[in-house]
């Protein structure tokens, strides 16, 4: 993540021409997000839609008669590295930076753009790495009066490892957007806060045959985007851990937990002539709950046979092939399931749900 921090003023007095009860600020930015400061006093933050980073950040202010420090911080969560002129791609502030006075219906601006503006890269957290227990600031964390959901927060707290050795997932629900590092290891960015469009996921069956689209099989509308974050095993001690947060935009971290992942059951699909793969992860096997190759309709944990299936039985064929197995591969053909009798225009697939 890459932060700059601008830094600029504007004198106004009662009798300029753009004074009034109704003020604001507008800023053209290109950068993915945008956290806007008046006189100390956070005002408003704004942040791209995905493939559209150009935006017009506007929001009323009050301003008061003499000297107003206008501070802007710009988040980009990585940079285009594809595409024609990728490289001269612009993502931050671009320009121009405006106040906006309006009288009835009379508008009227004054483009700060020419004013002295300075600015900051960076956070004094990260180039410290005060995410890291050999930081000369690792001593310095206040542990009374824990904040909730304030922005530009750094929070840590220790945790025991895990039992046992299935994998472990950070559930980072609760919180805005940051970044978390376990034990001085990065796990990346997060922003659950960030929530998937509403209208773009379909009741049609997932097929994603044909041309593709971003919202062909899409699920989980309305939920955030990514709400669980892997930790590797190999980031985690025995013993004592510590769990480092940058928080942006503000969250409660109490809500923060970690958790195992036990893969109990797994689902498989196949079109006809091609082959299934089923595995358990580096555990067997235990049992085939379902598997049927034809119309088959439903989804992982309510399959159902559909108009039409295989005349043999597909259960046992699968249950062969699989059981006791860490993985296995099963072709999805006549020659393997016999003839499934389906209308034209029907395709035939082969599903199993397996009990690992």
């Amino acid at each position: 993540m890459d932060l700059k921090l601008v830094f600029g003023s504007v004198n106004l007095d009662k009798d300029d021409p753009i004074w009034t009860d109704d003020m604001s600020i507008r800023v053209n930015g290109t950068g993915h997000i945008l956290h806007a400061y008046v006189n100390s006093d956070y005002l408003d933050s704004q942040w791209a839609t995905y493939g559209v980073t150009n935006y017009v950040f506007e929001k009323k202010v009050k301003l008061n008669p003499g000297t107003n420090q206008i501070t802007l911080l710009s988040a980009t969560i990585g940079f285009q590295n594809y595409g024609p002129m990728f490289d001269i791609v612009q993502a931050g502030i671009s320009g121009p930076v405006e106040i906006i006075g309006r009288k009835g219906d009379e508008t009227i601006i004054k483009d700060l753009s020419l004013h002295k503006w300075s600015y900051k890269a960076g956070l004094h957290g990260l180039d410290n790495k005060i995410y890291s227990s050999d930081s000369k600031f690792a001593s310095q964390w206040n542990t009374e009066n824990l904040p909730i959901n304030r922005m530009l927060t750094w929070y840590k707290t220790t945790f025991k490892a895990p039992l046992g050795e299935d994998p472990v997932a950070l559930d980072m629900q609760g919180l805005g957007k940051g970044m978390a590092w376990v034990n001085g290891n990065s796990i990346g960015r997060y922003w659950p806060s960030y929530m998937a469009e509403d209208d773009v996921c379909s009741t049609d069956a997932c097929d994603y045959r044909g041309s593709y689209y971003s919202t062909k099989c899409a699920t989980n509308c309305g939920q955030p985007t990514q709400r669980w974050y892997h930790v590797p095993r190999s980031f985690i001690n025995d013993g004592d851990n510590e769990l480092v947060l940058f928080e942006e935009f503000g969250g409660n971290p109490t809500l923060v937990n970690f958790q195992t992942v036990t893969v109990g059951t797994a689902c498989g699909s196949a079109y006809e002539n091609k082959d299934m793969e089923l595995s358990c992860q580096g555990r067997p096997i235990s049992a085939i709950k379902f598997a049927s190759f034809g119309d088959v309709q439903g989804t992982c944990g309510s399959y159902v046979k559909g108009s039409c299936t295989s005349q043999t039985d597909a259960l046992s064929i699968v249950q062969n092939a699989c059981v006791g197995k860490e993985s296995c591969t099963v072709s999805a053909s006549e020659s393997t399931f016999g003839t499934a009798d389906c209308a034209d225009g029907i395709a035939k697939r082969l599903i199993v749900e397996a009990v690992c």
